[in-house]
């Protein structure tokens, strides 16, 4: 990741300023340097959502997973 402080934010944070970068690159304002930085800080932030995403992803697998390991060859009461 190019930006370190964007591995601090929370996923909400890295979406929101996501959202804020495509607005701005969206709008044509900015010169080519100021675009290709927001390009970057954007593909940045990209990353950080995944990065929670596939997080998240792995923790309702574990979580599905150990109640199928609970449940399995158990007879109900």
């Amino acid at each position: 990741m190019t930006n370190p402080d964007v591995a601090k934010l929370s996923y909400e944070q890295a979406r929101e300023e996501l959202q804020d970068v495509v607005r701005r690159l969206e709008t044509g304002a900015a010169t080519l340097e100021e675009s290709m930085e927001l390009w970057e800080r954007g593909e940045a932030l990209a990353t950080r959502c995944q990065e929670w995403l596939d997080g998240a992803r792995e923790r309702l697998a574990a979580a599905q997973q150990g109640r199928a390991a609970g449940t399995d060859g158990q007879e109900e009461a």
